[in-house]
């Protein structure tokens, strides 16, 4: 998997996103795609997705660097699907290494007795897919 990079102020090259991992691919009203961001840094925020279709092989790329960053084969009713609607829907959850993951202590917010969570901040957006071959 590729990494989406920028240069910081010395013009060296700083990995933006760390993984991309394709979670859940299924059909609402078009094709449905879940996927985590792993970020570096709370302040990295470019990340750019490519939607693309090579055969069966639905592919997540970046728009910075045209790296690979994730990639899942569809079925044929999910294929239908996105060729039928030439775009797709991106669910992305993002997540920074050490702020993110399993709490292994859970402390009560005393007021209302429930645990704290961490936040996770995501976003949806529907991209088109371009068909390459």
């Amino acid at each position: 998997m590729g990494n989406c990079i920028k240069r910081n102020h010395l013009g060296d090259t700083i990995a933006m996103v760390d993984t991309v991992e394709i979670s859940r691919v299924n059909i609402r009203n078009s094709l449905s795609v879940d996927v985590s961001v792993w970020m570096h840094h709370p302040d990295d925020m470019d990340f750019r997705p490519a939607l693309s279709i090579s055969g069966s092989t639905f592919s997540i790329t970046s728009l910075v660097d045209a790296s690979v960053l994730a990639t899942v084969e569809l079925d044929e009713e999910q294929l239908e699907q996105v060729v039928r609607d030439q775009a797709a829907e991106l669910r992305v959850k993002f997540q920074v290494h050490g702020m993110h993951g399993r709490l292994n202590d859970i402390h009560p917010i005393i007021a209302d007795g429930k645990a704290k969570k961490l936040a996770t901040p995501s976003w949806k957006t529907t991209q088109p897919v371009v068909f390459k071959d």
